[in-house]
């Protein structure tokens, strides 16, 4: 049955209107294709099943947002639930992400957040982690120059390898915390709680934050 009904959901993502698989010819013109606006838009990545996405979205709807992952199954939940909601400021995108330039013109997205993604703990993978230098690079040739990066982790290897990785680059660190919620007051935004940081609280695990922009 969980086969069948795995196999279900990637048929589903074939007709969602807010999804998109791989495509050829979306490259600056979500605005213009997806939302039929001009807002500002921004990405979640490994966004996972879009809680990110969705929370944000329906916070300001004057805003676009794209969660972007690989795997289908749990794109399906959050497009589903943004269909059965009827939130049309947000999108979904099933790619790699090491191949977003493939799918957005340079300023078309004006910030990226990184939620919970795989830490790669070995070193071995340190290349695929989402903060390492080959993914900056990338950022930082899609964002303006107001742009800024978000990244959300109960891992404490990478969010010191992030605080290693953006200390090598040009950046501002706008905010950066080693437990958000042992903080006297929490930023906007980091009281949204996805799925998999629901799960890394009741382990009792302390959730990490940085915040940064590229500077020229």
């Amino acid at each position: 049955m969980g086969k069948k009904n795995k196999l279900q959901k990637f048929e589903d993502l074939k007709i969602f209107k807010n999804v998109l698989e791989f495509p050829e010819d979306i490259k600056g013109n979500w605005n213009n294709k997806v939302f039929k606006n001009n807002n500002p838009i921004i990405l979640e990545l490994a966004c996972g099943k879009g809680d990110y996405s969705l929370a944000m979205a329906e916070r300001f709807p004057d805003k676009n947002y794209i969660g972007v992952d690989i795997k289908g199954a749990r794109i399906w939940v959050g497009a589903n639930k943004a269909i059965q909601e009827k939130q049309d400021n947000v999108a979904f995108l099933r790619a790699y992400i090491e191949d977003l330039i493939n799918y957005f013109e340079t300023e078309e997205i004006q910030e990226i957040w990184i939620t919970f993604p795989d830490p790669y703990l070995k070193d071995s993978k340190a290349k695929k982690r989402l903060t390492s230098e080959r993914f900056l690079k990338m950022y930082r040739a899609l964002l303006p120059e107001s742009g800024v990066v978000h990244l959300k982790t109960d891992s404490a290897p990478l969010f010191e390898f992030t605080l290693e990785s953006i200390a090598k680059d040009k950046t501002i660190i706008q905010n950066a915390s080693r437990n958000i919620y042992a903080e006297a007051t929490l930023e906007p935004l980091l009281d949204i709680q996805t799925y998999y940081e629901r799960m890394h609280l009741r382990d009792g695990r302390n959730i990490h934050y940085v915040r940064f922009q590229f500077v020229d």
